[in-house]
């Protein structure tokens, strides 16, 4: 489900680039989920 979200958002934020200028909040949200991505990375499933 994160790799859907992460590969949402950098299409959006390549639109972004190329089609139209939305601002800062695709880059603000790719970074979120970036760090997201990255934590789950990191810290993994925990088993109960």
């Amino acid at each position: 489900m994160i790799l859907t979200i992460v590969a949402i958002l950098v299409l959006l934020w390549l639109l972004g680039f190329t089609v139209v200028h939305v601002g800062g909040l695709i880059h603000l949200l790719l970074v979120v989920a970036l760090v997201v991505f990255i934590w789950n990375l990191l810290v993994g499933r925990r088993s109960v």
